[in-house]
């Protein structure tokens, strides 16, 4: 009788180191819900290394849900470095705050990786006088949108522009190496991917890669503006550099080695997706006709899926009818 008692004791025991094991696994998904967040915890801001931070905030700007927008700030004795703002003023001007919480150093560079609205739309916030890096492409969609907002509306006025990138902006085509205080820091473009202008910055020394939105964390490839096949070769490069930790530019900022686990992931993803609408395109089935067809498998279940698929269909139908520029 003692020895089932103590056999029930030990059971009940590895019953409940078991129930609590799997409370504290990484749920490994780009919502914040299924993380077990709520909006009341963002936005957040994690040190990654002495002076190297990423910054969380739920999306803003463009229309996304309940997700989150990544940017990345490395202090040094000389300044601050910002890799990509968040979607609006309000929360571009919470994530200054949070640097000056941190550091007196003034933010004296912002690179534009991504020239998406959730990435640029608060750029409004930064300090005048910051100098601002960009792909030669990625300025030239913002200038478009200037143009945009100049020209007569309905009412024959242009609509007010609430910020327009610096002529002095510098242009980055490939690579911009930086010394900031003692700190390397390596602006880089990695090819065409998410859009055609997508910059990551690598700090060597630390061995991190911030590559914004050409790396989104299970979240499913987002191809509004996207270059599907390019966009593959930039995630080789990615995983050529060896980084100990890459950062995305949506979903999460995870450890080192869970990093390189879910960059792989994504490159997978990408590849069943660009793999799933060719399939359909070399059958001939109509692009309309495709978007109701598509099969995702595991892929279904990611963040922003039911609106990124159709969207997925369509651009990759293009790239193979040779419509992208």
């Amino acid at each position: 009788m003692r020895r089932i008692f103590g056999l029930s004791i030990t059971m009940l025991l590895l019953l409940i180191t078991a129930t609590f094991a799997q409370k504290g696994k990484l749920v490994q998904t780009g919502d914040p819900v299924k993380r077990g967040l709520k909006e009341s915890d963002f936005p957040r801001t994690k040190l990654l290394e002495p002076g190297v931070y990423s910054y969380e905030a739920l999306r803003g700007g463009d229309p996304g849900g309940f997700m989150t927008t990544v940017s990345l700030f490395v202090v040094t004795t000389d300044g601050v470095l910002v890799a990509d703002g968040q979607g609006n003023v309000q929360q571009s001007k919470e994530m200054v705050d949070a640097i000056a919480k941190i550091t007196p150093q003034p933010i004296k560079y912002v690179v534009i990786c991504s020239d998406h609205g959730d990435h640029t739309g608060g750029n409004l916030a930064f300090p005048q006088g910051v100098k601002y890096f960009i792909h030669p492409l990625s300025k030239a969609a913002l200038d478009q949108q200037a143009e945009r907002a100049q020209a007569p509306n309905a009412s024959g006025r242009g609509s007010v522009r609430r910020w327009t990138l610096p002529i002095e902006a510098e242009l980055v085509f490939a690579q911009k190496p930086l010394m900031l205080g003692t700190e390397p820091i390596q602006i880089l473009f990695l090819g065409r991917a998410h859009t055609g202008g997508d910059l990551s910055v690598y700090l060597p020394r630390q061995k991190i890669l911030f590559m914004s939105e050409t790396f989104l964390n299970r979240v499913f490839p987002a191809m509004r503006s996207a270059y599907p096949s390019d966009w593959l070769k930039a995630l080789d490069r990615a995983e050529a550099i060896n980084a100990d930790l890459y950062i995305p530019g949506h979903g999460f900022t995870e450890s080192g080695p869970v990093s390189k686990e879910e960059l792989r992931a994504y490159h997978k993803a990408l590849a069943a997706v660009i793999a799933e609408a060719t399939r359909l395109h070399k059958a001939g089935v109509p692009v309309e006709e495709a978007v109701k067809q598509a099969k995702w498998g595991e892929y279904g279940s990611w963040t922003l899926a039911s609106s990124q698929g159709p969207i997925a269909i369509r651009r990759v139908y293009d790239e193979l009818d040779g419509k992208l520029k």
